[in-house]
């Protein structure tokens, strides 16, 4: 069992608590990032080094520190076993909009983890955030992520480069506000 935690989580689900990553969280992100199958459609490096793996693991931490926000770990309630990572960064385009994404451990694929993170992500980043429009990307032959933002109500927006695969991958949006709702009085993170 790997990812055994302390809680209090910050936000959860009825099967998952999210926390925040740790600069000791190193093993943690191995047995995600350091994972070809995981890897695969995110990084076209193909097997990332402990090093490689080490800078992702900081450049989670540094947009916790910079921006509030980062791709949460996440856990299992019942067990406290490490499923992925599920959150928000802020994108490399556009000032003030974020972008949602989930890189899952390949135990945990197709069991609807994805789905039950991503609606709390999208929850709280509405509701404690205050933000009201997310994008995400997903590698252009991932058809399994592409049906999880459609779950998500993430919709198609355009086309853009991801320098991570160096290819064009499908660019959607999601709106956490109704048409006519009123932005709260609060700052982004």
């Amino acid at each position: 069992m790997i990812g055994i935690v302390e809680k209090p989580y910050f936000l959860v689900t009825s099967r998952c608590g999210f926390r925040s990553w740790r600069a000791e969280d190193l093993d943690l992100a191995m047995s995600l990032w350091g994972d070809p199958r995981v890897t695969a459609r995110i990084d076209a490096r193909g097997r990332l080094t402990p090093e490689q793996v080490r800078e992702m693991l900081e450049r989670e931490l540094r947009n916790e520190r910079e921006a509030g926000v980062q791709y949460w770990p996440f856990f299992l309630l019942a067990s406290g076993d490490f499923v992925g990572c599920c959150g928000l960064k802020p994108h490399h385009v556009e000032p003030h909009l974020y972008e949602f994404g989930f890189h899952l451990r390949f135990d945990f694929w197709r069991r609807g983890y994805a789905t039950e993170a991503g609606a709390a992500v999208l929850a709280h980043a509405r509701a404690a955030l205050g933000l009201s429009r997310l994008v995400a990307g997903h590698h252009p032959e991932n058809h399994a992520s592409k049906r999880v933002l459609e779950k998500l109500g993430f919709t198609y927006l355009r086309d853009e480069y991801f320098a991570g695969t160096g290819l064009i991958h499908p660019l959607c949006e999601v709106e956490l506000r109704t048409p006519g709702e009123k932005e709260p009085d609060r700052p982004h993170p």
